[in-house]
């Protein structure tokens, strides 16, 4: 895969880590511990071990009971933003492994437009639907379709 579309794919995974900041690295984990994303010797190599696939994969499955909580704070305080920053340039590196700087930067980018595109689109969509449940759950299923997405065009 050239550069140009590792890049592409970087920055379509910081999209989904904007959406869902747990479900991007859960993907990207699993795509490296499969084999389809080759991290060997980088320093993202933690990503295809043995555990982290299934410690990703058990906080993305927390992140979608715990967003569908009133209490949950809004995607756009700090701490939540931010993880979500952190967590798209994460696998954006990863994706982008032949430009990683690029792939971190473009991963970093996407983050913040699906933070802020997804709270916006959530929020006509509940509008829409007069009720914020099916918004959220059709939001974890563009998240989810799509990380596997990325990772099914990734070799």
């Amino acid at each position: 895969m050239s550069n140009a579309s590792s890049v592409v794919l970087a920055l379509l995974m910081g999209v989904i880590a904007g959406l869902r900041a747990m479900t991007a690295p859960a993907a990207v984990s699993w795509a490296a511990r499969c084999g389809r994303l080759s991290l060997e010797g980088s320093w993202l190599a933690f990503l295809g071990r043995a555990w982290t696939p299934w410690i990703f994969t058990a906080l993305a499955i927390a992140e979608l009971v715990t967003d569908q909580l009133p209490t949950t704070p809004s995607r756009k305080v700090p701490i939540q933003f931010g993880t979500r920053i952190l967590s798209g340039a994460l696998c954006g590196a990863a994706l982008a492994h032949g430009a990683p700087i690029a792939g971190l930067l473009a991963g970093a980018v996407g983050a913040v437009a699906g933070t802020l595109g997804g709270s916006a689109a959530r929020a006509r969509l509940a509008a829409a639907f007069k009720s914020d449940r099916p918004a959220a759950l059709l939001e974890d299923a563009v998240a989810i379709g799509g990380a596997a997405l990325i990772v099914l065009v990734t070799r």
